[in-house]
């Protein structure tokens, strides 16, 4: 009698472990093809460059932060700015089809915006960097300030004198740090699926938050953490952004309109350089969330109205 419940036992683990797997083969092949769909790699004078491009309108360059490539720079500007403008996202150093270089910092990058921009014949854009991506498009303002209409710093990761960018310390962000190190596809869908607060947390936001929030707030969280699928393409770019030689810029010479936005409870610590930056540059527009976490939870409509009405006043279509 022992022998047949064992063999069923046995069947029914090899019949779960043969769904899971096929469960996730689907869904890594779907993130795949989403990974590569609409996107194009130009020969720049600062070597191959990977981007995508969409709608018509004044240029808009939408640079993405750590985990991210140029789909989350599409996804990101049609949350925020709609139809109207000529979305321009790159994918940065390490990132799905952008090789790395051998300087890989932040003004090394801001070069690359400006030969993709100059590799497409586009004279000026606005600049929009969220996160890690902050940090080239400010070096953007300031090395090639020709380029620049207008300038969007949200939650931006870049050079605070007190108290700077981290990445959150807690044992579930080490451990998903060590998995964005070793490339591990399966284990981080496995955690997506089972233990989500983990990845939350690594992506900034407090998971208290998440779940205190409304259900299409929490749907746009985990499909953030889904759109990180697959890993394996993005994480060289993440030990990159992990790993910033972060300095003083002279950010008092940025001499375009400019909106700097972050939370206090960003766990990624943005918002003490939020603040320096909006207190250097001229004129700029600084707007903190007493909430959100790094991705602004529950503040998406207020956020997308301070961009557009931004674009509105300092932008002529």
């Amino acid at each position: 009698m022992a022998r047949p419940i064992a063999f069923l036992l046995l069947a029914s683990v090899a019949i779960i472990g043969v769904s899971a797997f096929l469960w996730y083969e689907h869904d890594l092949t779907r993130a795949h093809e989403a990974a590569s769909r609409g996107a194009r790699v130009v020969q720049t004078t600062a070597g191959p460059l990977e981007y995508a491009t969409a709608g018509d309108g004044p240029p808009l360059l939408s640079i993405h932060g750590a985990g991210g490539g140029f789909d989350q720079g599409l996804t990101l500007a049609a949350d925020l700015v709609g139809d109207g403008y000529r979305v321009i996202a790159p994918s940065r150093f390490g990132y799905l089809g952008t090789p790395i270089p051998a300087d890989v910092s932040p003004a090394s990058q801001a070069d690359a915006h400006a030969a993709l921009l100059a590799a497409l014949s586009v004279e000026k854009a606005i600049v929009m960097g969220v996160s890690a991506g902050a940090r080239s498009a400010l070096e953007l303002a300031l090395r090639h300030p020709e380029k620049v209409q207008a300038l969007i710093l949200l939650v931006p990761g870049t050079y605070a004198p007190d108290s700077p960018v981290a990445v959150n310390s807690s044992r579930g962000s080490r451990f998903a740090f060590w998995l964005v190190n070793v490339g591990a596809d399966f284990v981080w869908w496995t955690l997506e699926k089972l233990a989500p607060d983990v990845l939350i947390r690594f992506i900034g936001v407090p998971p208290a938050l998440v779940y205190a929030s409304p259900k299409d707030d929490q749907d746009a969280v985990m499909s953030t953490v889904r759109s990180i699928e697959p890993l394996s393409r993005r994480f060289p770019g993440v030990n990159i952004d992990s790993t910033p030689e972060l300095h003083r810029l002279p950010l008092e010479s940025v001499t375009v309109p400019s909106l700097v936005v972050s939370a206090r409870d960003d766990l990624f610590n943005t918002l003490p350089a939020a603040e320096f930056a909006a207190g250097l540059i001229p004129g700029a527009k600084l707007v903190i969330f007493e909430t959100g976490g790094h991705l602004m939870v529950g503040h998406q409509r207020e956020v997308r109205d301070l961009v557009r009405d931004f674009l509105a006043a300092n932008i002529q279509k």
